[in-house]
């Protein structure tokens, strides 16, 4: 009886937090920054609209770690030094240039403050004529009539339209980096005095994404001769799919790889899940692989040449989610301590980027001091689950962090790894926040549309290119790219941003 009414109100404990988890998940703030008190939280009260807009800005788990007396102070950045600059000059009437002294008053300098300011989108018509030549003394031949000759086209990524590269990449921009849905594309446009509909867009993004196939197998191969390669997977809806429900759940997974420096980025869609998917986007990759506890890696952590990090990330989210859901009684438990460990790992990965250490110097500086913090953490998972409900939050913390630990401490061995896969969780970020504005793909070849320009676009962001001026550069220079080795060169990783010029 004894047994029975604990055993009751250890679940009864565990409901509890799972309902305030519940509740701060639906209610509360996205960000993993601990909660204002007292006098700090009454002030916000008066700038709660700022307040929620910084909330909602994304922060890295390195920053969630530091110390908000640690963190630089933020303040409005100077203007980028190549925007145009258009001078207008304020001075002073020829009246007012003389001294009271009656001497000329000399120029000695002058005030200058910048303000920004912007130009409304330009749409304007590229004529493209081309004059036609004609043979006067042929004109009387009856047989096959007179010479004529004119120029042909150039090539065009999309030959039969209106559409321009740079139009193109506008369009594809603004809904894969943007997340600007199409329909609301569409009314921009109708604002602008052009009457172009969603389905003509939506025919131009496929078009594009087609013509850009040979690119993705060619970021493919960089993925797969890489020496580290990052994977996550998220849910994306698909409409008209074979044999399929329009409420089934689709996949897209994400791949970070390639050359060290020149890193590549993959979006593949899947109908599916399963750990084939990312046994197939791997095909003979060997080398370090990092991802979540997703059971669909299990299979690739065992093959052969496959060395399989876990995520400290994953594991210090869960802890997270214990310190949320105890309130006030979290201080001082073994969430509060697991967290502080952690965090103490990631000031040793601060200081190793602080120094700009070499691979070698990052391994022997996590040997020193991360391994003893590993150590400690390890010590107190032990100590903790058998005595903590295995239903509970903090059990099935302790339990994941345990079940990964060993690929967890894999980053120790090599010094240009990371201790968590947040290069894959930043590459898919994009991907699910435009999916909370168009919500599904009517069609498979809409979703293969849309994985192929999220990997161009990201690939061209991880290499520090504007997405705009890459893909214009892109549609502009594919058409008349005809072997192998002038589209790699039309890749992001091997493009000087100096070379991306917008013409005037």
């Amino acid at each position: 009886m004894v047994a029975r009414q604990v055993d009751q109100q250890q679940q009864i404990v565990q409901l509890e937090q799972r309902i305030r988890l519940l509740n701060l998940i639906i209610y509360g703030p996205k960000s993993e920054k601990k909660p204002r008190t007292g006098q700090e939280q009454q002030l916000s009260l008066f700038d709660e609209a700022e307040q929620t807009v910084e909330e909602q800005k994304p922060q890295t788990f390195e920053e969630a770690c530091t110390p908000t007396h640690a963190r630089g102070k933020r303040g409005r950045r100077p203007i980028p030094v190549d925007l145009p600059r258009v001078e207008v000059v304020h001075d002073l009437p020829e009246a007012e240039k003389t001294c009271p002294c009656g001497a000329i008053l000399m120029r000695i300098g002058e005030e200058v403050s910048e303000k920004l300011d912007i130009v409304p989108a330009k749409i304007q018509v590229v004529r493209h004529i081309r004059p036609k030549y004609a043979c006067r003394t042929c004109e009387g031949v009856e047989d096959d009539g007179p010479t004529v000759k004119t120029v042909p086209m150039p090539p065009q990524l999309i030959p039969q339209g209106i559409v321009t590269p740079g139009l193109l990449a506008h369009v594809v921009v603004a809904k894969y980096a943007d997340a600007l849905p199409l329909y609301r594309q569409e009314d921009q446009f109708a604002r602008l005095g052009l009457d172009i509909s969603r389905g003509t867009l939506a025919h131009w993004v496929i078009l594009a994404a087609k013509a850009c196939d040979s690119l993705i197998d060619m970021i493919i191969e960089e993925i797969r001769s890489g020496p580290i390669v990052n994977m996550d997977e998220t849910t994306v809806q698909v409409l008209s799919e074979p044999d399929r429900a329009n409420t089934s759940k689709s996949y897209m997974w994400v791949a970070r790889g390639g050359t060290p420096g020149k890193p590549a980025v993959l979006f593949q869609y899947y109908p599916t899940r399963a750990g084939k998917v990312a046994a197939d986007i791997l095909g003979d990759f060997t080398g370090y692989l990092q991802t979540d506890g997703y059971l669909g890696y299990e299979a690739l952590g065992e093959r052969e040449g496959i060395r399989h990090l876990g995520c400290m990330a994953h594991v210090r989210r869960k802890f997270v989610d214990v310190e949320k859901a105890a309130g006030k009684k979290a201080k001082g438990g073994t969430a509060h301590a697991a967290l502080d460990l952690i965090g103490k790992l990631y000031g040793v990965e601060r200081e190793a980027e602080k120094q700009k250490l070499a691979p070698e110097q990052i391994k022997a500086l996590r040997a020193e001091k991360s391994r003893p913090l590993l150590d400690k953490l390890k010590a107190l998972l032990d100590a903790r689950v058998a005595t903590t409900p295995p239903k509970s939050l903090l059990g099935k913390a302790i339990s994941y962090a345990l079940k990964q630990w060993d690929r967890l401490l894999v980053y120790l061995e090599d010094g240009r790894l990371r201790p968590d896969n947040n290069l894959a969780e930043n590459a898919i970020r994009p991907f699910a926040v435009g999916r909370k504005n168009w919500l599904f793909s009517a069609h498979p070849r809409g979703a293969h549309a849309s994985a192929t320009l999220y990997s161009l676009i990201e690939t061209a962001k991880a290499n520090g290119l504007e997405p705009y001026r890459y893909l214009r550069h892109l549609f502009e220079h594919l058409p008349t790219a005809t072997t192998s080795a002038q589209r790699k060169a039309l890749l992001p990783q091997y493009i000087d941003p100096s070379s991306l010029i917008i013409p005037a």
